[in-house]
């Protein structure tokens, strides 16, 4: 069974969302403060971290950087009362997965969660079974065993996502890749709750990372109206 953490300061929703998830058959265990989760994650292994952003003694997007500092990819979706970009980007560029807003429907939250799980055991096992266990084309090269991405050399800090969404364009070099496909891999088919403009603001940082001139990129393409193409750009 997966064991999942949640961060939530409000009793109400805690014990809902922890009476509705073990219903699921998932083991929860619940912190209501930054100190408390930071401690139930230096005792124990979590598949999944439910976080919300605004704690008494902190945020979660600082649990959210002391877990990836430590190496630890464990999907991390934010729950958030405010769906502001500059919101989403912060809990992005801290290593979150997926942000969902206050007030959710469970069941779109359920089949996040499942996604996102799904996804992980997946890139696990990708990861796991690549023979050389490197990825490259052109000036990028992808260390899948160290889930590291170096480009003209030089390493990159992605967050898990901006990982996931290079390695799944990269793989696909030369070909186009549709947000229906996006979706799939990244989400598998959660795309219904996954709005638009969030995959938009995933290729905005991804350019600003990996691309010279953002507004001019070389490699990560725009195809309008299909999705995105990843362009060979030798060093």
């Amino acid at each position: 069974m997966s064991r999942i953490l949640l961060l939530e300061d409000d009793g109400s929703l805690a014990e809902g969302l922890c009476y509705s998830l073990e219903k699921e058959g998932y083991v929860v265990e619940a912190a209501e403060c930054v100190g408390e989760a930071k401690g139930l994650l230096a005792r124990g292994r979590f598949d999944l971290l439910l976080l919300d952003v605004t704690l008494p003694d902190g945020t979660g997007f600082e649990v959210c950087e002391m877990v990836r500092a430590q190496g630890n990819r464990v999907p991390i979706i934010f729950l958030t009362a405010s769906d502001e970009e500059m919101n989403v980007i912060r809990g992005l560029d801290s290593g979150g997965d997926d942000y969902i807003g206050k007030p959710f429907k469970l069941g779109e939250l359920l089949s996040r969660i499942r996604a996102l799980l799904r996804r992980a055991g997946t890139w696990r096992q990708e990861e796991q079974g690549a023979r050389q266990g490197r990825m490259g084309c052109g000036d990028i090269q992808i260390d899948l065993e160290g889930s590291r991405v170096f480009l003209k050399g030089e390493k990159l800090e992605l967050t898990q996502v901006e990982y996931k969404l290079l390695c799944l364009l990269v793989r696909s070099c030369g070909r186009v890749v549709t947000r229906e496909i996006i979706f799939e891999e990244l989400w598998d088919g959660a795309g219904n709750f996954v709005d638009d403009n969030t995959l938009s603001v995933y290729i905005r940082r991804l350019r600003e990372k990996v691309e010279e001139d953002p507004s001019k990129p070389k490699h990560l393409m725009t195809v309008r109206g299909f999705g995105y193409c990843w362009q060979e750009v030798q060093a």
